[in-house]
C-alpha cells in the first residue's frame, strides 16, 4: 500500500500507548488496519517524566501495530495533551493594500499572522490557529473571502499554545524509535473529528475526552472552535481514591473500578457488599458496594464541576444544541452519563469514533477515540496539500496550522 493512503496516530498517555494504522478513504470512512498497544510507564497526567520508559513503551506500541497492520511505520500524528496545554481567542485585521481590492490568499496568511502577534511566555510555543470566522469590511458570515473585494479583511482565530520543551520531549520519544513526527495534535481536537459531525459542530457541543491522567475538553459553536483545554483530573485519581478509601492495593482499586463500579448512588441494596479475593500480598477483604459507588461519585462530580466552571462565561449553554459528548476511556464508568447530565443540566452522550470499520473492539472503544481522530486529521491535513511531505514538518515550524474547517 501507498505511503500516501494511510496514517498512522499515536498517543502517549498516562495509562496506555496506543498506535492505529489506518486508510482514510475520500468518502469520509476510516478503515483500521492495525491497532498496538502498550502499558504505559514513564508518564504522568499526559506527559513524560521518565524518558527511556517512555521510549520503550512507544516502541512496544508501535512494533505491535506494524506486526497487525503488515505496514512498515515511517511516520505518525502524535497526539499532546497536559495541564501546560491553554487557548485564547484573537483577532487579526489587515487593509487590503492591492488597488483593486481584491483579496488574495496573501491577506489570508497575513491576518493569521497578525492574529498570532500576541504575547506568550517565553517558554511557550503555539501548536494550533484554528479559523472561527471572516469578515470583510464587517460584513459577518464570510466562509471564504478570496476574491471578494474590500478594504479590510479580519478573523477570528482559536489560539492553542503550550510549553516547547514538553512537547519537544514527546517527540523526541519518538524520534528515538526511528520514526519522524509528521506533526503535533491536541488530544481533545483530534478526537473532536470522529465523535462529531458537521450538524453537531454547527449546532454547538462539547467533547470531554477524560483519560487517565487528564482530562481535554473542546467546545464548538456555530461551526468553529470556541474554547479548548486540559484538566490536570482523569481516571487514575479515580483509582487512587479507591484505594485509599478503601484501603486495598492500586491494582485492586483499578479492576474495582472497571468491573463492579459506579457513579451513581442510592441503587444498591441495603448491606451490598463485593468480596475481593486473597492474592498475592493481600489476604482478601469485603467493601460495601455503596462506598464504592459514592467514592467514585465524588470524584467524578468534581471532575464535572471543575469543567463547567472552567466553561465559565466562555461558553453560553443554550447556544449548545447537542449537548456533551464523552469519549475516553473513563468514559466507560457506570453512571457517568447521569453525573455529567447532573452538573452541566443538558443532555450527555456517550461516544465513540465515528464512520469507521476494521476490529471492532477497537472502533467501539472509547479509548481509541484521539488515535483515530489523529489519523483522520492527518488525512485532512493531506488533503488540503496534497505535495507537501511530511516528515519533520513539525520540527521545522512548530507554530505552523493548516487552514481547515476544524
Amino acid at each position: 500500500m501507498a505511503r500516501e493512503d494511510f496514517h498512522v496516530g499515536l498517543e502517549i498517555g498516562t495509562t496506555k500507548i496506543c498506535a492505529v494504522v489506518a486508510e482514510c478513504r475520500p468518502d469520509g470512512e476510516i478503515r483500521l488496519l492495525g491497532v498496538g498497544e502498550a502499558p504505559s510507564r514513564g508518564v504522568r497526567k499526559g506527559e513524560i517524566v521518565d524518558f527511556e520508559n517512555a521510549c520503550s513503551c512507544v516502541r512496544e506500541a508501535l512494533s505491535d501495530a506494524e506486526e497487525k497492520s503488515e505496514i512498515e511505520i515511517r511516520s505518525v500524528w502524535l497526539a499532546v495533551t497536559g495541564s501546560h496545554i491553554q487557548s485564547f481567542n484573537n483577532r487579526g485585521s489587515v487593509v487590503i493594500a492591492d488597488e483593486s481590492g481584491e483579496i488574495t490568499d496573501d491577506e489570508i496568511l497575513e491576518v493569521e499572522y497578525k492574529a498570532k502577534e500576541i504575547s506568550l511566555p517565553r517558554e511557550n510555543t503555539i501548536l494550533h490557529s484554528i479559523i472561527q470566522h471572516y469578515y470583510v469590511d464587517g460584513q459577518q458570515g464570510v466562509l471564504n473571502p478570496v476574491g471578494m473585494l474590500g478594504s479590510r479583511l479580519e478573523a477570528d482565530f482559536h489560539i492553542i499554545h503550550g510549553v516547547t520543551n514538553r512537547i519537544q520531549n514527546s517527540i523526541r520519544c519518538v524520534k528515538e524509535c526511528n520514526v519522524e513526527v509528521d506533526d503535533v495534535v491536541v488530544n481533545s481536537l483530534a478526537s473532536a473529528q470522529v465523535v462529531l459531525d458537521q450538524h453537531q459542530k454547527e449546532s454547538g457541543a462539547i467533547v470531554v475526552d477524560i483519560g487517565g491522567g487528564v482530562t481535554d475538553y473542546i467546545v464548538y459553536l456555530d461551526g468553529a472552535v470556541r474554547h479548548s483545554g486540559v484538566l490536570a483530573v482523569g481516571g487514575d485519581h479515580i483509582t487512587n481514591d479507591i484505594s485509599l478509601g478503601l484501603r486495598i492495593p492500586i491494582t485492586r482499586a483499578e479492576k474495582l473500578k472497571l468491573e463492579e463500579g459506579s457513579a451513581t448512588l442510592g441503587k444498591s441494596l441495603p448491606g451490598d457488599k463485593i468480596v475481593l479475593k486473597n492474592d498475592t500480598g493481600f489476604s482478601g477483604k469485603e467493601v460495601e458496594r455503596e462506598m464504592l459507588n459514592m467514592i467514585i461519585h465524588a470524584r467524578v462530580e468534581e471532575l464535572f464541576t471543575l469543567l463547567r466552571k472552567r466553561l465559565g462565561d466562555e461558553v453560553p449553554q443554550h447556544l449548545l444544541g447537542s449537548g456533551v459528548m464523552l469519549t475516553g476511556g473513563c468514559s466507560m464508568i457506570r453512571g457517568i452519563r447521569e453525573v455529567a447530565e447532573s452538573v452541566f443540566e443538558m443532555p450527555v452522550q456517550l461516544t465513540r469514533a465515528q464512520a469507521v470499520s476494521g476490529p471492532t473492539s477497537a472502533f467501539e472503544n472509547p479509548q481509541f477515540s484521539t488515535c483515530i481522530g489523529l489519523a483522520k486529521y492527518g488525512q485532512a491535513v493531506r488533503s488540503e496539500s496534497p505535495d507537501e511531505s511530511f516528515g519533520g514538518r513539525v520540527l521545522r515550524k512548530f507554530g505552523r496550522m493548516f487552514r481547515l474547517p476544524f
